[in-house]
């Protein structure tokens, strides 16, 4: 009797464990849709937004548009991440070692991002250029705040799901993006409205800074979601 229980046990440890791992595979399924629509999106909004800079003229508009370019950097590293998961079983040793390589070049896009952002609004202040109004500009601006939130919301809660701190790491870029689009808007509106030229670029000096320290904390591990 003791043998038929021993081993009951043992099958339903099996199946807990079966369903464990079909239930991870599932999320990071969604992780990698989410990915794939991230950078879809970047390369969408980038085109529409350096075209219009161009039409226009309005330097913000054109920093905007390569931001979303720098920005797909982060993407395509989640993808060869999620990719090699879901290609093959992957044991824990190998999985961490996956994740460790994902997160530290998630932390390098961060960098690239903000010295990006850095360069551009430290070249606008010297130069004193300012954000010039156009529809189609602020049209896809505030089309990205919506589109990125919800993608920065929707990628935190599979970055808890299946304990990815590089996942995490990347949705915190894609939070950074809706900053940049607000700044972008804000810019624009206060300079049309109030002459208020510096805003903009003071605003991008910011979010440099905290997108830097994320890339710090990515790069050392220094993320709760696991």
């Amino acid at each position: 009797m003791e043998m038929i229980n021993e081993a009951s046990c043992d099958h339903c440890t099996s199946c807990s464990a079966d369903t464990e791992e079909q239930g991870r595979q599932e999320h990071v399924k969604r992780a990698l849709r989410l990915e794939y629509l991230t950078v879809s999106w970047n390369i969408v909004e980038g085109i529409v937004a350096v075209t219009a800079a161009v039409l226009a003229g309005s330097v913000a508009l054109l920093g905007f548009g390569i931001d979303s370019f720098v920005e797909c950097a982060s993407g395509f590293v989640m993808i060869w991440r999620l990719r090699a998961e879901t290609a093959r079983r992957l044991t824990s040793q190998a999985l961490d070692t996956l994740e460790h390589r994902a997160q530290r070049l998630v932390a390098s896009s961060l960098f690239l991002l903000a010295a990006y952002v850095a360069f551009d609004a430290g070249r606008a202040l010297w130069s004193g250029e300012r954000p010039e109004f156009t529809l189609v500009g602020v049209g896809i601006t505030s089309l990205s705040l919506l589109v990125m939130r919800w993608l920065a919301r929707a990628k935190r809660r599979v970055a808890r799901q299946i304990g990815s701190r590089a996942m995490e790491a990347d949705a915190f870029q894609t939070t950074a993006c809706v900053w940049l689009s607000l700044a972008t808007l804000v810019g624009i509106g206060l300079n049309g409205a109030l002459g208020w030229w510096w805003a903009d670029p003071i605003a991008a000096l910011v979010i440099a800074a905290l997108v830097a320290k994320e890339g710090v904390a990515t790069w050392r591990g220094e993320h709760g979601c696991c």
